[in-house]
């Protein structure tokens, strides 16, 4: 059954700083995939334990409980993850059962587990990339365990890069002088993109879930597939500006899943194309036909496009107002 925030943290709350355990989960690409691998058999995914001082630990959990107090006070609605759904005012579950992606080890196995510990993170980056660190909130009477996950960018881990042409340095307010810092570091916040605990994972921040189990990468590979679909259609006129996009604009896939998922442009007919042309009008947008045909050579031409076939523009039944976005669920009525 699924928990709430505020019982998630109160979870949290029961459990002892002196249980506090730090993890850091690695990528690296499984050796002899081919390019084309599909994201999710492509990477395999390592945790490390991390031993901290007792101020360390201290930091890690007065910093979560203070992290889950601010979500719980935004009152935003839980939700069932959506792909389109912005995560403005909303949180989701992320059930985990009947999905196959290679996050899954680490919280279905790895983290069960005793994981090796950290002597050198050097060591670990030379041929993985940091990826995320995770903190272990443990139950001892009911040996109940809460994860936080936080994605993890490879400008916070410091290691000693003379060779790359540069030192790391710091500053003593005793001497007062500079002097090279050659221990390795790493910068932890106090910021939570997601915790997990009994198959689920409870989303605060949604980008930042979506890259840490490897979702925004099934996105762009899929994006990639309905771009194709779309330009083999017959339909389209260009290819390169909108291939160019989804490499460089990650909010482009989940529109362009969303109008695979509509799959209007299929069986594009005259008659459509004309509704399409009057609805973008009446908002003051223009749908780019050259010759009977719609072109995406432009990234203002293409925004037009996925408007139109992502049901975009929407009216409330009540109010009659319009609204623009590209997430809902379609409703059945009842007779």
């Amino acid at each position: 059954m699924d928990m709430n925030i505020t019982e998630l943290l109160e979870g949290i709350q029961i459990t002892k700083k002196k249980d506090v355990k730090l993890y850091f989960v690695t990528r690296a690409i499984k050796t002899g995939v081919a390019k084309r691998t599909p994201a999710k058999d492509k990477y395999l995914f390592n945790v490390f334990q991390m031993d901290c001082d007792d101020e360390v630990r201290s930091f890690l959990y007065d910093a979560s409980v203070r992290q889950l107090e601010k979500t719980i006070q935004k009152n935003y609605e839980m939700m069932d993850y959506d792909i389109l759904t912005d995560e403005t005012k909303h949180l989701f579950t992320y059930s985990i059962q009947n999905k196959v992606f290679s996050f899954n080890d680490v919280v279905t196995n790895q983290l069960l587990k005793t994981a090796p510990k950290v002597t050198s993170i050097a060591n670990i980056t030379e041929a993985e990339e940091m990826w995320a660190y995770c903190v272990e909130f443990f139950n001892i009477e009911t040996e109940e365990r809460i994860f936080t996950f936080r994605k993890i960018l490879p400008s916070k881990v410091g290691v000693d890069e003379k060779a790359k042409g540069w030192i790391r340095a710091k500053f003593s307010l005793q001497s007062q002088q500079l002097s090279l810092l050659k221990e390795e570091t790493v910068n932890l916040d106090e910021q939570i993109d997601c915790i997990y605990h009994q198959e689920t994972f409870y989303v605060i921040k949604k980008a930042n879930f979506e890259q840490i189990v490897g979702l925004q990468e099934e996105y762009k590979e899929k994006a990639h597939e309905v771009a194709d679909n779309m330009i083999n259609s017959g339909n389209f006129i260009g290819g390169d500006k909108l291939k160019e996009l989804i490499e460089k604009k990650p909010s482009i896939h989940k529109k362009l899943i969303k109008v695979e998922k509509l799959g209007g442009y299929k069986n594009l007919t005259p008659k459509t194309l004309n509704l399409m042309k009057e609805v973008l009008k009446k908002y003051g947008e223009t749908l780019p036909i050259v010759n009977d045909k719609l072109s995406t050579e432009s990234e203002e031409n293409i925004d037009a496009i996925l408007k139109a076939f992502g049901d975009y523009y929407k009216k409330g039944e009540i109010s009659g107002k319009p609204y623009g976005t590209f997430a809902g669920k379609e409703l059945q009525t009842v007779e």
